[in-house]
């Protein structure tokens, strides 16, 4: 009579020992930031492919990337997720870290206020815009962005410097977090941003009058934007669960583009934090501004660029070698199979 029970017991031990990761989960530790880039991440974890890596993803989320160089250095982040700029500092402060994939590419875009969006007016110069705005006003355009060293920073003074060369007395850059900067927008606090989406959608649907007056692509050409990078020691102990997470932001990757109505409710979930419903998220899924992409190759000449740009305007003391920074061979594993 015992045998039967026997089997059913051993049956049952032998399916806990093949289900594996469902029962023993490597917890990982995710620094993020609010904006629609790091979405394949939040559908790999809900749709259940984290798991399956054998990953208990721990997400807190940051302003900015540079605000999460510290938490790198202090080793209480395994996983960053966030603009591929401020990844040069962390190399230059000795920081083991590498980009397993991208996510997104050109995702930065420049939005005026209410008050600064009527000065962009079709067949007039950006850089003679502003200068209208000031002759206007008396005073020059405020335009928010994310602390130096960000890409969201470097993007702006590249487009205002660089591509529409405006003067320098039109404008003044002010750096603060992402979610202030949504708020300043909306309240005209300041006159302008750079802004990714969801941000992009949520503001002119709040705010009709709001204006995005340059996508990234104009910003800085095949412009590098979030990627998802590992930490040296992690990357080393965790070699297949990483190769079996990268499968799964690949996976996640074309989920985004052919069906985003599905993976709304993911990215909702993560960002909405109640106040974004997934009808806007879908919306935004959709926007030009989001170009998703997990290739890291496409970014590494731009990469390259976007340091010696940095070098350039003094956000990076000198040009960091990127030869150990991208780790190509998880993505090339992935699709090739």
């Amino acid at each position: 009579m015992a045998r039967p029970f026997l089997s059913l017991a051993t049956a049952a031990l032998a399916a806990m020992v093949a289900a594996g990761p469902a029962f023993a989960q490597t917890q990982v530790r995710v620094g993020v930031i609010p904006v629609l880039g790091v979405a394949p991440i939040f559908v790999a974890d809900k749709e259940g492919w984290a798991k399956e890596a054998g990953f208990d993803l721990k997400f807190t989320t940051f302003e900015s990337g540079p605000n999460m160089i510290q938490a790198l250095a202090s080793g209480t982040l395994d996983v960053y997720i966030a603009g591929v700029a401020p990844l040069g500092v962390a190399r230059s402060k000795g920081i083991d870290i590498r980009v397993v994939t991208s996510t997104a590419v050109e995702e930065m875009t420049v939005a005026a206020g209410a008050k600064l969006a009527p000065s962009f007016k079709p067949g007039v110069a950006p850089a003679q815009a502003l200068k209208d705005f000031r002759a206007a006003n008396g005073k020059p355009a405020r335009l928010a962005t994310q602390p130096p060293g960000s890409v969201p920073h470097t993007t702006l003074v590249h487009w205002l410097t660089q591509v529409i060369k405006a003067d320098k007395a039109d404008y003044e850059i002010v750096p603060m977090g992402i979610d202030a900067t949504q708020q300043a927008l909306l309240t005209g606090a300041v006159d302008g941003a750079t802004i990714r989406e969801p941000t992009d959608t949520i503001v002119q649907q709040r705010d009709p009058r709001i204006k995005i007056v340059a996508l990234g692509g104009e910003m800085f050409p095949n412009q590098p934007g979030t990627v998802v990078a590992f930490s040296g020691a992690f990357l080393t102990k965790n070699p297949a669960g990483v190769q079996k997470l990268v499968d799964s932001l690949v996976k996640a990757d074309k989920l985004i583009k052919s069906d985003p109505k599905r993976v709304a409710p993911h990215v909702e979930a993560a960002l909405g934090k109640g106040l974004i419903d997934a009808a806007t998220i879908e919306k935004a899924l959709a926007s030009p501004a989001s170009k998703f992409n997990a290739d890291p190759r496409v970014i590494m000449e731009a990469t390259a660029k976007m340091q010696s740009y940095q070098v350039s305007i003094g956000t990076l003391e000198k040009d960091v070698p990127l030869d150990g920074l991208f780790d190509v061979s998880f993505y090339e594993k992935a699709t090739t199979r």
